[in-house]
């Protein structure tokens, strides 16, 4: 007959907790079954240092359930965040925190194995956000978002163990996602590019140039200039690129006479989008610098009596750059530039202008 256990009377029975001091003066605790090796002798197995990880290895061990309340949702999430998490991009660790909060608030305290396709679908068709003046409306995009998160958290699930049922998110129907067709033409991207200072000017030219994202073009730097290439690698994609200054006839692109210009100027950076003062120009910069003066382009519009110029310019956001940029070359070139591997994603998402064709 087993004793009774006189300390760690929370873990279950012929589970141990085991506490070391690091050097950094930090409690390391750690977990161990209270088994038997081949020969019959005592053998503490070690379980790990996660509490929840630890029960389950206990289960297996003991040939019995998985504890009720190893097998939460929450433990998954919570799993997640601390290991897969800090993997990603910035942006990308941003928008999955702000998409676990809406998450959790329903999954958080579902038995993972209690989840199925029915729940997922009631999910997508119940999110709906709130909006300022306290109404509240669909959010499908959203819902998109966060079913995709949780369908890679499930899978992770399924990796480490908690669960091995089949994905509940797999087969459900997705909210239809309509691409932004904005098209920034000349007009109001001369308009706005009249009334911004110079640095939005070059930033506005460099994305256009580059037809690379914001992000990418803030964190270009004169070391990025190598054999008289721009190199890049994409923040969201991880896609390398070398985009050349110079033509085969031996005269300066656009973009190298660009980046001569920024270069020529008497206050110096380590980033080709620097203040007068040579610090990098950040995102909270760029959208403070653009909005001011797309608005004083759609006031100067309005002034004149053109309501819907003015009404065109207020749509233009920055990152319309990129599409202009795709839009206003041909569709290999563009596809090559935004550094996609199939034409598919830039004739869809980034083409905002119909082919030229010839008439009969």
């Amino acid at each position: 007959m087993m004793r009774p256990k006189k300390s760690a009377k929370d873990l279950p029975p012929r589970m141990l907790r085991r506490f070391k001091r690091m050097k950094s003066g930090k409690l390391w605790t750690g977990y161990y079954y209270n088994g038997r090796d081949e020969n019959g002798k005592r053998k503490e197995l070690p379980l790990g240092t996660d509490l929840n990880e630890a029960k389950r290895k206990w289960a297996e061990f003991e040939c019995k359930p998985v504890p009720s309340e190893v097998g939460l949702m929450k433990d998954v999430f919570d799993r997640y965040i601390r290991d897969v998490l800090p993997g990603k991009a910035y942006r990308t660790q941003k928008n999955n925190l702000l998409e676990f909060t809406k998450l959790r608030s329903v999954f958080d305290t579902a038995p993972i194995d209690s989840i199925t396709p029915q729940h997922i679908a009631q999910y997508r068709d119940a999110r709906r956000q709130k909006m300022p003046d306290g109404t509240h409306r669909p959010a499908p995009i959203s819902a998109n978002r966060e079913l995709a998160l949780l369908s890679h958290v499930w899978n992770m699930a399924r990796e480490w163990g908690y669960t091995a049922k089949e994905n509940p998110v797999t087969g459900i129907r997705k909210n239809k996602e309509k691409p932004r067709d904005y098209y920034a033409d000349d007009v109001v991207w001369q308009a706005v590019r009249r009334h911004a200072g110079t640095v939005l000017r070059d930033a506005m030219d460099l994305a256009y140039f580059t037809g690379q994202r914001p992000a990418d073009i803030l964190k270009f730097r004169q070391s990025d200039i190598v054999d008289d290439a721009l190199t890049l690698k994409q923040n969201k994609t991880g896609k390398r690129l070398r985009i050349l200054l110079t033509e085969t006839n031996g005269q300066r692109n656009k973009l190298g006479l660009l980046i001569d210009r920024i270069r020529s100027r008497k206050v110096a950076s380590v980033f080709l989008l620097a203040t007068d003062r040579g610090n990098a120009l950040t995102r909270g910069m760029l959208r403070v610098r653009f909005c001011e003066a797309r608005e004083i382009a759609a006031r100067e519009a309005e002034t004149q009596g053109e309501k819907d110029l003015a009404q065109h310019i207020r749509a233009f956001q920055f990152r319309d750059t990129r599409a202009k940029a795709a839009s206003e070359t041909d569709l290999t070139h563009a596809s090559q530039l935004l550094g996609h591997s199939d034409k598919q994603i830039t004739q869809t998402v980034y083409r905002r202008v119909g082919e030229t064709v010839k008439p009969m």
